[in-house]
């Protein structure tokens, strides 16, 4: 897969060197932008606040399927019911919120672990395979959480939680099966 990653950070700096590894091209754009132009994939791993502004250094956003890896620190747009929706109305193309419940901070040790760890995801059906697809190739668990209306704030919603279980252990893992799937 082609993919642009905007946001050269701990995040899309971090997937970018997953995805590299399992062999896709990977373009990453910083704070100047650039072209995103033949991108099969955008990733958007950049503040929330800022989406607006990163993504309108980026040309060649016509449509792509989009990974939406944000996540709310500050005020997010009120006119959007989320960031990913902020992302798509940019964008045009189908959407997915995923890696926003992961720690960039663990991307090394996934290899390391004995049972892949899960990536929740919320996603519009267009976007969903793809988006499955680059959480495998990271070295995660798709956790399919339903579609990116009302998923992506749902997910969104929960950092808080995520925020306050890593002020108590520190950057962490997750795992979701039924009983007997471990």
């Amino acid at each position: 897969m082609n993919i642009t990653v905007v946001g050269r950070g701990r995040v899309g700096g971090g997937l970018a060197r997953l995805w590299t590894g399992a062999g896709h091209k990977v373009t990453g754009l910083g704070r100047d932008g650039g072209d995103a132009t033949g991108a099969d994939v955008v990733v958007v791993a950049v503040p929330g606040h800022t989406i607006a502004d990163a993504l309108g250094r980026v040309s060649g956003l016509s449509g792509q399927i989009t990974v939406d890896a944000t996540n709310v620190y500050q005020e997010r747009d009120s006119s959007f019911p989320s960031l990913s929706h902020q992302v798509k109305s940019i964008v045009g193309g189908p959407t997915a919120k995923s890696f926003s419940t992961v720690f960039a901070a663990t991307y090394a040790q996934i290899p390391a672990q004995t049972t892949r760890p899960g990536n929740l995801f919320a996603s519009d059906p267009a976007a969903r395979s793809t988006t499955e697809q680059l959480v495998r190739d990271a070295g995660f668990d798709p956790v399919f959480v339903g579609d990116l209306d009302p998923g992506a704030r749902l997910l969104e919603d929960s950092s808080g939680l995520t925020r306050a279980l890593a002020a108590q252990m520190g950057p962490f893992f997750y795992r979701y099966g039924r009983p007997g799937a471990f």
